[in-house]
């Protein structure tokens, strides 16, 4: 066995020797090409909402009705946040072209922010805390909804009727 990982060593140092080092730019490609990538908008802001914010908000509000049972169902609480809060980054690549760029700024920072701590909240398992938190998530969303006109509202832990 040992031959085969000094025949392995030797392989990578020589292949070492010839290849340039990582992370550096070759001085012939054109300087716009050296340009670190920017985020560009992909899918519509709608789908953003409803297929990662509104269904992990939804996840997360099912599973912290009753303390969730294990380790696994708090960690995966805590990526929903997470998801969440990465919504947030998402929709600073979309501000408004119109008007209210500031304020949906604003909006989309806080939706990072207060997602962020129920991801903290989570990581601590404390169900208290972790309720409070996503409230403070659907207010969030709240403001800026009422803000931008969209008729969603969220009502974390409603109780629904019959």
């Amino acid at each position: 066995m040992k031959p085969f990982f000094a025949r392995i060593l030797a392989v990578l140092i020589v292949a070492g020797l010839f290849v340039p080092a990582i992370g550096q730019v070759p001085s012939n490609i054109p300087l716009s090409s050296r340009a670190t990538p920017k985020g560009e908008p992909v899918a519509e802001t709608g789908l953003l909402m409803e297929g990662i914010a509104h269904a992990n908000f939804k996840g997360i509000e099912k599973r912290l009705k009753k303390k969730p049972d294990d380790a696994d169902a708090w960690t995966f609480t805590r990526g929903q946040a997470l998801l969440i809060a990465e919504t947030g980054n998402l929709l600073l690549l979309r501000p408004p072209k119109n008007q209210g760029a500031e304020s949906w700024n604003k909006f989309a920072v806080e939706l990072r922010e207060s997602a962020t701590r129920l991801a903290r909240a989570t990581a601590a398992q404390d169900l208290n805390t972790s309720r409070s938190r996503l409230i403070e998530v659907a207010n969030a969303c709240n403001k800026c909804h009422t803000v931008f006109q969209v008729k969603t509202r969220l009502t974390p832990f409603k109780e629904e009727s019959p």
